[in-house]
């Protein structure tokens, strides 16, 4: 289940940053979510942190499940 958190961790983390820095820098949102929904530019920033939180923890729990069994 580790695993799973953290590969969709990485996923939303990417996918969030690319719309966040594409709308700030670009001329409109990048990757794949903005082909389906129309999300506005801070909802793109939470996508991105809480991705990038959901990323950590997954990988952190991966390394201590490691190192402990």
């Amino acid at each position: 289940m580790r695993e799973i958190i953290a590969i969709v961790g990485w996923v939303a983390g990417i996918q969030g940053g690319l719309g966040f820095f594409g709308r700030v820098f670009g001329d409109g949102s990048w990757g794949l979510v903005q082909k389906w929904w129309d999300v506005p530019t801070p909802g793109y920033l939470a996508m991105f942190l809480v991705g990038a939180a959901l990323a950590f923890w997954g990988e952190t729990t991966k390394k201590r499940a490691r190192s402990s069994g």
